[in-house]
């Protein structure tokens, strides 16, 4: 009787799991893509400040760029598993 009832009140709550899941990936990946865009925007700043200190901060931009990137990735994984 009791492994019954939570049996269904698993059954019940699987539908909202999946709906969290999904908003979960959703806003991982608005996230990334907002981080990236920022890190992009001030790179080109940074660069037309500064046109010497163009390499080092190129190579800081794509570094902070594939962190994002990786962190976006797996909450999408984490929220893959709970479909």
């Amino acid at each position: 009787m009791l492994l019954g009832t939570i049996l269904l009140q698993a059954a019940a709550g699987a539908g909202l799991a999946k709906a969290g899941a999904a908003l979960g990936a959703g806003l991982a990946v608005i996230g990334a893509g907002l981080g990236i865009g920022k890190i992009g925007a001030a790179a080109m700043d940074g660069i037309a400040r500064q046109p010497e200190a163009g390499n080092d901060i190129r190579m800081g931009m794509i570094i902070i760029a594939a962190l994002v990137e990786v962190s976006a990735l797996f909450a999408i994984a984490v929220c893959g598993f709970i479909l």
